[in-house]
C-alpha cells in the first residue's frame, strides 16, 4: 500500500498539479518536481512534450494505467464512431475501478483497483475482480457484504472532498450503486484541466 502511495504523490509532484483534488497532495506546499532537479525552471514545452504531459496526467490519473493497456483503449476509442476524445474518456470512465472510485466506496482511484482486485465488488451479483472489467450502463455494483464494514469504505464514503457525478447513482447505506450512463468530458468532475484531444494527437502522430 506504501507503494501506491508513494506512486500517487509522485505523479502530482511530477505533473505539478493536485490531478485528484486531495487537500493531502505534496503540490499544495511544493510546486516543483520531485528529485534535487525538481526546482530547475522548466523550458517552453514543444508541441509533443504539452501531447505526452497530456497523456501522462490522464493515464496517471486513473491509478497510472501501463501504457500498453491505455494504448489499447486509446486504438478502442479510435474504432469507435463519433468523437474520438469523448469516446477516450468515456472508454476509462466505463472502468470498473474507476466507478468505484467514482461512487466513493473507496477514498482513491489507486484504493478502488486494489479494493477490486481483493474480490470486494460484484457486478450484477456475480463477484469481479478485475479492475479494467468494463461496465454497461444499468449495470449495479454493489460492494460483498462481509466489505460493507470495512474503515476504508466507511471513511470514503464521508469524504467531502468530492462528491457523486450525476451519471453513477450511489446508495451508500447499502453500499450499491448503478452505472446510469457513459459521461462525456463535460460530465467528469476532474479537479484539473483534461485534455483527451492532446493525447490523441499524441497517438495520431
Amino acid at each position: 500500500m506504501s507503494k501506491r502511495e508513494s506512486s500517487k504523490y509522485k505523479i502530482d509532484r511530477r505533473m505539478g498539479e493536485n490531478i485528484w483534488g486531495r487537500p493531502k497532495s505534496p503540490v499544495n506546499r511544493r510546486e516543483y518536481g520531485p528529485g534535487q532537479h525538481g526546482q530547475r525552471r522548466k523550458g517552453k514545452l514543444s508541441d509533443f512534450g504539452v501531447q505526452l504531459r497530456a497523456k501522462q496526467k490522464l493515464k496517471g490519473y486513473y491509478g497510472d494505467i501501463r501504457e500498453k493497456q491505455f494504448r489499447k483503449i486509446y486504438e478502442e476509442a479510435n474504432r469507435r464512431k463519433g468523437d474520438t476524445p469523448e469516446n477516450l474518456i468515456g472508454l476509462l470512465e466505463s472502468r470498473l475501478d474507476a466507478i468505484v472510485y467514482r461512487a466513493k466506496f473507496v477514498p482513491t482511484v489507486f484504493a478502488a483497483r486494489q479494493f477490486v482486485n481483493h474480490g470486494h465488488v460484484s457486478v450484477n451479483g456475480v463477484r469481479t475482480n478485475i479492475p479494467s472489467f468494463r461496465c454497461k450502463p444499468g449495470d449495479v455494483i454493489e460492494v460483498r457484504e462481509k466489505s460493507k464494514q470495512l474503515v476504508i469504505v466507511l471513511e470514503a464514503t464521508q469524504l467531502a472532498e468530492r462528491d457523486v457525478p450525476d451519471y453513477i447513482e450511489a446508495d451508500h447505506n447499502k453500499m450499491v450503486a448503478t452505472f446510469v450512463r457513459v459521461p462525456g468530458l463535460s460530465d467528469v468532475p476532474y479537479a484539473v484541466q483534461m485534455e483527451p484531444n492532446l493525447v490523441v494527437e499524441f497517438y495520431s502522430r
